[in-house]
């Protein structure tokens, strides 16, 4: 619910407090109440000045994201245009015939920012966060935000602040002029109740932050650095609309007023607020926050264990990437390696990555050496006595896999994790030949490591809950998200995702240019097109993926020999510095006029000719050819029981795989299209191209209707 508490000091000071604990999220109840309470303190006699602050160390950690979901599906109202901007914030808080003071500690983002911003000044903590991050969840500053900040900021910083999403701390916020000073925890609220006190006498400004102009640029100048942002948001972000809606806010109460530019704020505001990118974007943040929710394991109040040490079995690129995210976040780590040499250069591969760190800044050298101390070497398991998980990140070989279980269920305690990076295998193959089966779980971190957010959490019929409870709390702590999945070939990222290379290679062959499917899938947003993938992966590891769910789903692989001519012909992708395309020194990418000719000898091959509609094909067209079997493998997966949730598959899809966050995920953007539209397309497809397209079982039970596909969040 949230509301706020006022108490009136002997001083005439009144203290309005924000409440709506944990992070004091700035609902519909908390804006009421502060309306409620703010015209009291000025109507009453006793109230000479008044200071806005929240509780429990914490401002205003934003707009309630509930409140938002709930208005764009309907349960909720949302606030008639203009009320908080203007009536509120506006005509009630800063046109307040009493000086006001925000009291910030803590977060003082979105709609808290804006409440501190209409008020006549701030006084802030050295390390409170202040910022406008409502970008992140495709809408504008809603209340004041894209008028207030410029005005305190500059026309340059405001823009950068709001576009980035990225907050600043209050030392910071200080040199800007967004706060007019520092104190201590102990000392802000009193610090806050004399700044009041003194604007009432006149020993401090009254500033009316609509009324700033001194960091407005002249016109002309301003014009150029809007024009400027709007330009990078075009180049960098062109299917995203709310930049640029952004940009025309601020410009409208740079040229018109800020008085225009608040009523065209609240108007684009609730527009967006509706907008696909929006639901998408939403859709995004709850399902991140729902992956730690696994029904039957998280809601049985099991306490994850502390997990005070780790082994790490291979110092190669995965194995020490692992090593190198577990020491950062202070896990104490033995890294073993089957000879010295490996082991040395196992480790030199962690220094390297710790000291790229330390080059961009983002590490001390002190941290560093205290970081690295964190890591020790092996060369055998005499030092796992003491382990509580070991992390096997060896070569896919799965008797040498099966053998290294069997001795480590020999040399760790009995309550230790016996955890498997494998992307390949089957975890119950892995064990087998152990009595451990509980224990055993995969860790499928995705490379590199320091950069992929997911992690995968592979569970077996057999694998503890109270392991999984572990990792999920180890997944948080080292800055990964962790989504439980099911025991199965390709577990869910890689299985969802298998079509996505395939269905390209379909097209090429039947006259489709690789590089203008490339092309049109970076376009909708995806961080790479299958092509570019396939390069990066290795067209190796591309064909040995196939061969494998060939033995899995073999009425749905489709069968082509390219890859295979193009690794006789040299071209294994970029490592080779040949693939779909070629490399230079700095592995950059271009378009190689060779490919053609081992397309055109795949065709031959496989008796394929070439199809007048596909190589004349739209953008649009090769999307959803590319993307559509995406989602129908997808609903296969969570049909499957791999998956629990959609949204699961959602963020998975989004921080492994690259699928752009404004389109919501797999899931989430197949019901932009309806199931009714995709499996009747991918029926079409299936008649003209192969049973590779034919929509599974639960999709067309879900076009029968044509229901969403997607599982309703908590």
């Amino acid at each position: 619910m949230g509301s706020t508490e006022m108490e009136v000091g002997p001083d005439g000071v009144a203290v309005i407090r924000l409440v709506n604990p944990p992070v004091n999220d700035l609902s519909l109840d908390v804006l009421n109440s502060l309306k409620e309470n703010y015209d009291q303190a000025l109507q009453r006699d006793d109230v000479r000045a008044i200071v806005i602050t929240g509780v429990e160390g914490m401002f205003c950690g934003a707009f309630d994201m509930t409140a938002i979901r709930d208005i764009q599906a309907g349960k909720a109202q949302a606030p008639k245009q203009g009320y908080v901007a203007v009536e509120i914030f506006t005509d009630t808080i800063e046109a307040g015939k009493k000086p006001s003071v925000a009291a910030i500690d803590g977060m003082a983002l979105g709609g808290g920012l804006e409440v501190a911003m209409s008020c006549h000044a701030r006084i802030s903590t050295s390390y409170a966060q202040l910022g406008n991050p409502e970008l992140q969840i495709g809408i504008i500053p809603g209340f004041g935000g894209t008028q207030r900040l410029p005005r305190l900021v500059g026309v340059s910083k405001s823009l950068e602040m709001m576009l980035t999403s990225k907050p600043v701390k209050g030392e910071e916020a200080l040199t800007l002029g967004l706060v007019d000073a520092i104190a201590s925890p102990a000392e802000l609220l009193s610090t806050a109740r004399l700044w009041a006190l003194d604007i009432l006498e006149g020993r401090k400004p009254w500033v009316v932050t609509l009324d700033k102009t001194d960091k407005l640029k002249p016109l002309g100048e301003a014009e150029d650095i809007l024009n400027f942002a709007r330009t990078q948001v075009r180049e960098q972000n062109p299917n995203l609309e709310h930049p640029l809606v952004c940009i025309d806010v601020i410009e409208e109460g740079i040229v018109s007023g800020p008085r225009a530019g608040l009523w065209k704020e609240a108007e684009e505001f609730q527009v967006l607020l509706n907008s696909d990118n929006c639901k998408s974007l939403v859709h995004i943040y709850f399902s991140q926050l729902n992956t730690t929710k696994v029904p039957g394991v998280t809601d049985l109040g099991l306490i994850p264990r502390s997990i005070k040490k780790v082994a790490i079995l291979g110092g190669g690129s995965m194995g020490s990437g692992i090593a190198t995210t577990l020491i950062v976040s202070n896990y104490p780590v033995i890294l073993i390696e089957v000879d010295d040499n490996s082991l040395q250069a196992g480790i030199g591969r962690v220094k390297a990555n710790l000291q790229s760190r330390v080059e961009k800044g983002e590490m001390t050298q002190d941290k560093f050496e205290s970081t690295i101390s964190l890591l020790k070497g092996s060369l055998d398991y005499e030092s796992f006595r003491d382990v509580y998980m070991v992390i096997e990140a060896v070569t896919a070989n799965v008797l040498l896999k099966q053998k290294i279980y069997v001795d480590l269920e020999k040399y760790c305690p009995p309550h230790c994790i016996l955890a498997s990076t494998t992307s390949t295998f089957d975890l119950n193959l892995i064990g087998q030949r152990t009595k451990s089966s509980d224990r055993i779980v995969g860790t499928h971190f995705f490379s590199p490591v320091d950069v992929i957010p997911l992690l995968e959490i592979v569970r077996t019929e057999k694998t503890s809950l109270q392991v999984i409870v572990d990792l999920i709390d180890v997944g948080q702590k080292i800055g990964k998200t962790p989504v439980v999945v099911g025991n199965g070939p390709g577990f869910a990222v890689n299985r969802m995702f298998f079509p996505y290379t395939q269905v390209a290679i379909l097209l090429a062959e039947r006259g489709t240019d690789i590089y203008h499917i490339d092309q049109a899938i970076t376009k909708f947003g995806m961080s790479m097109g299958p092509f570019r993938l396939c390069d990066l992966v290795g067209l190796d590891v591309e064909m040995a993926n196939d061969i494998r769910y060939l033995g899995y789903f073999p009425e749905r692989v489709y069968k082509s020999v390219l890859l295979s001519l193009m690794i006789a012909g040299k071209r294994a992708g970029e490592s080779t510095g040949k693939g779909f395309y070629a490399y230079n020194d700095k592995r950059e990418a271009s378009p190689d006029p060779d490919v053609k000719i081992y397309v055109e000898k795949s065709r031959i091959m496989s008796g394929i000719s070439v199809d007048p509609k596909l190589s004349t094909i739209s953008d649009k067209e090769i999307i959803e050819m590319i993307l559509f079997p995406v989602v129908n493998e997808a609903c296969r997966v969570y049909a499957e029981g791999i998956a629990v949730k959609t949204s699961d598959l959602d963020i998975a899809g989004v921080m492994a795989m690259g699928f752009p966050a404004y389109r919501g995920g797999v899931m989430f953007w197949g019901d932009l299209f309806g199931s009714k539209y995709i499996c009747s397309t991918l029926e079409e497809w299936a008649d003209e191209y192969g049973a590779f397209f034919k929509p599974c079982a639960y999709l067309v039970e879900k076009a029968a209707t044509d229901a969403p596909l997607s599982s309703p969040l908590d």
